[in-house]
């Protein structure tokens, strides 16, 4: 599980709005704005303000909790949102060279096919599951 620590900043109908506590990832080193391990850290970097996840525990405002997701997760999101626009990118610009479209066109399919990828990857909706952690429920999730 990757874990990163987070503060209630409102609550309402099953769900609480959080933000980041900490200033990214581990905190382990001087590198850890350009960490690749830090992955739920980054995802809270200093560009992201506050996001709203489904909580059925009892928490108010200004409670500190965990934000926990799997790893699996994780390296799924980072297949959806890299290597599935590229391996679009790759497949397209194939095509526009079979179809004997030259350089130009493997590059208006290439790109054609990154922009299809995104696309795609967002239109899909899909989300990592997030799991909030009480203190006291440390080793549970509510």
């Amino acid at each position: 599980m990757i874990s990163a620590p987070v503060r209630v900043i409102s609550t309402g109908n099953g769900s609480v709005q959080v933000e980041p506590t900490a200033q990214s990832g581990c905190g382990g080193c001087a590198s850890r704005s350009s960490c690749g391990v830090s992955g739920l850290g980054k995802y809270f970097s200093s560009h992201r303000k506050a996001i709203t996840v489904k909580c059925d525990a009892t928490v108010s405002v200004g409670d500190e909790l965990h934000l926990n997701m799997r790893e699996g997760d994780l390296l799924k999101a980072g297949m959806l949102a890299y290597l599935f626009p590229s391996l679009l990118a790759l497949i397209c610009a194939g095509v526009a060279s079979s179809l004997g479209l030259g350089d130009v066109g493997a590059a208006i399919g290439a790109g054609s096919g990154f922009a299809l990828g995104f696309i795609l990857a967002r239109e899909s909706n899909w989300t990592p599951r997030l799991v909030v952690q009480t203190h006291s429920s440390q080793g549970e999730t509510p």
